[in-house]
């Protein structure tokens, strides 16, 4: 059974840092393309960021600069650093990777930037 369990959000101060996790498990993590989405209040859910089986990165362009996916092989885990956090990153954030046959999704992790 193929599950990605979010960890890591909370309640941070604009120009804070939070670093979220994404453990995988049922899959051979290692051979998968990893995603961030997040979804806020009213909005259409959006990708942030992607890393590859092979460690190559892409992020949208309202986070380039602050966040940074990674990935740790030997922990079947991917990790978000959020920096310099804003308001707009106010949202449920999301781990998935694509199966054969559907998207394996995480249940989310709330991530709320306010002063």
């Amino acid at each position: 059974q193929v599950q990605l369990v979010e960890s890591g959000g909370g309640l941070v101060q604009p120009g804070g840092s939070l670093r979220l996790s994404c453990l995988v498990s049922g899959i051979k993590f290692r051979f998968y393309d990893i995603n961030w989405l997040r979804q806020a209040p009213g909005k259409q859910r959006e990708a942030v960021a992607h890393i590859t089986n092979d460690g190559s990165t892409n992020y949208a362009d309202s986070v380039k600069g602050r966040f940074t996916i990674s990935r740790d092989n030997t922990k079947n885990t991917v990790y978000l650093q959020m920096n310099s956090l804003k308001p707009e990153d106010t949202a449920v954030y999301y781990c998935n990777t694509e199966g054969l046959r559907t998207t394996y999704w995480g249940q989310g992790t709330q991530v709320t930037v306010s002063s």
